[in-house]
């Protein structure tokens, strides 16, 4: 029997990148994924959703590009193409995955891993009927589409008039009308991507504002952006049934119907961590969760979770990070997790991030807290490249301990942009020593300069 430093369960994001410094560490490793190299975030989401939405942004443009002086005649848009370019991409960056596991001489086990619990040499995982030992183990596992008790829900999906993240990007054609339920992350994204090449789209939201808990000043913004092109939103409404071509929801207590051709599934997602095997292991809990500490470490020795299935901050880049500090707390590096200064996008168009507190948040955790809000107009790019764009920042200010505790924006770039604003969260410099940062010129990330000269 060959033994392993480590297992890891699950090749995503968190997974993948856990054996690749693993490995680079000296430790001999295996990784176990059903599916394919990358996970979720690879290939159902992250980057296939990402190549959707920067195709339908040119698209947009060409049609709207009068405003700046040039003149685009008989633009169309071949979906099927998109499709077909998007599976190009994924599929050479999961070869790229696949090559640097073979490069740091990981094990890719391809199938179905289930978790035995505690042996010999540490802890053992069964995949096709082969029983692998190592001294350590992770949980890669992810999360999975929450799918809500609601009547006709399980028949819809079965059928294919309801797809999730999944299937939606495999999708050939257009549909006439499409309803989105739920106007999270996901929903909004791809809710983006189907207006903006032609398709009627409606949201259905039980808050009574989409994205989460993004600003409500940048909600505002959002959803006004979307609207203006065609977009319609139910919000503090419930989906109460799914029919054959149709979807029965509640608002303000009345029950209506809306007739449409597709419908998107996007309520959510929770822990992937059933059917692997983890009871065996007496891990604890929450809910779905995998509980974990900064370290990664679960109450079991010698076992980490990383990624979704801790259900920390869902995010594939917080599994990169959480995938680092565990294998350096593996071998005695000092190293934990700052949930507190990752940071978050929506990429539609206008583009939000954020990263750090806002100024409630940052209140009920005691602070006293200074707000700055500048529109980035301030910013001769931002006002050179767009046109009647409402993009703004806020700056949040701890004003006892005199360092930035929070940004968020919206607007073009924001995505990129956000970077700087975690760099300065995270080290804690002053506003003083912020202020003397030089910023390249002209660019929209200025504006985070301009706002901290207003603190």
């Amino acid at each position: 029997m060959e033994i392993f430093d480590l297992l890891v369960v699950g090749g995503g994001p968190g997974g993948y990148l856990c054996a690749e410094r693993a490995a680079q560490e000296g430790m001999k490793v295996a990784v176990f994924e059903q599916k394919a190299l990358g996970g979720t975030c690879l290939n159902e989401g992250c980057i296939p959703t990402k190549t959707l939405l920067n195709s339908s942004k040119m698209y947009r443009h060409a049609k709207e590009s009068a405003v700046f002086g040039v003149t685009a005649e008989n633009v169309t848009y071949n979906h099927e193409a998109v499709i077909e370019r998007k599976d190009k991409v994924v599929a050479t960056l999961v070869g790229g995955v696949g090559a640097t596991m073979k490069a740091n001489k990981v094990t890719v086990v391809k199938a179905s891993a289930v978790v035995k619990g505690k042996s010999e040499n540490g802890f053992s995982v069964e995949a096709d009927g082969t029983i692998y030992e190592g001294k350590k183990l992770v949980i890669a596992t992810g999360s999975e589409t929450v799918v809500p008790p609601v009547t006709g829900l399980k028949e819809g999906l079965a059928s294919g008039f309801v797809v999730t993240n999944r299937e939606v990007l495999d999708e050939k054609t257009l549909p006439e009308k499409l309803v989105v339920i739920g106007g999270g992350v996901i929903g909004l994204e791809m809710a983006y991507y189907f207006a903006s090449v032609g398709v009627s789209v409606t949201v259905i939201e039980m808050m009574p504002k989409i994205a989460g808990a993004t600003d409500p000043e940048i909600c505002k913004v959002l959803t006004d952006a979307f609207v203006k092109r065609g977009m319609e939103f139910k919000l503090s409404c419930k989906v109460l049934e799914i029919k054959e071509n149709s979807i029965i929801y509640e608002e303000n207590g009345e029950k209506k119907e809306l007739a449409c051709d597709k419908v998107l599934l996007s309520a959510g997602r929770k822990p992937s961590t059933a059917n692997i095997g983890i009871e065996s292991l007496q891990l604890e809990m929450d809910r779905a969760a995998i509980v974990t500490d900064r370290h990664l470490c679960t109450n079991v020795s010698g076992v980490y979770a990383i990624g979704d299935c801790n259900g920390k901050l869902m995010l594939a880049h917080t599994a990169y990070r959480e995938a680092e500090v565990a294998v350096n707390h593996m071998v005695g590096k000092s190293d934990e997790m700052r949930y507190d200064v990752i940071p978050s996008v929506i990429y539609t168009d206008p583009e939000v991030a954020s990263v750090g507190y806002s100024a409630d948040a940052a209140k009920e955790k005691g602070m006293n807290v200074k707000e700055v809000k500048l529109p980035l107009s301030y910013a001769g790019r931002y006002l050179a490249e767009t046109h009647g764009g409402k993009g703004f920042i806020k700056l949040v200010v701890d004003t006892d301990k005199n360092r930035l505790v929070g940004c968020h924006m919206v607007g073009s770039y924001a995505s990129e942009i956000i970077m700087t604003a975690t760099m300065m969260v995270d080290t804690e410099l002053t506003p003083n020593r912020l202020k003397k940062l030089v910023f390249p010129h002209p660019t929209v990330a200025e504006i985070i300069r301009e706002a901290i000269f207003h603190i």
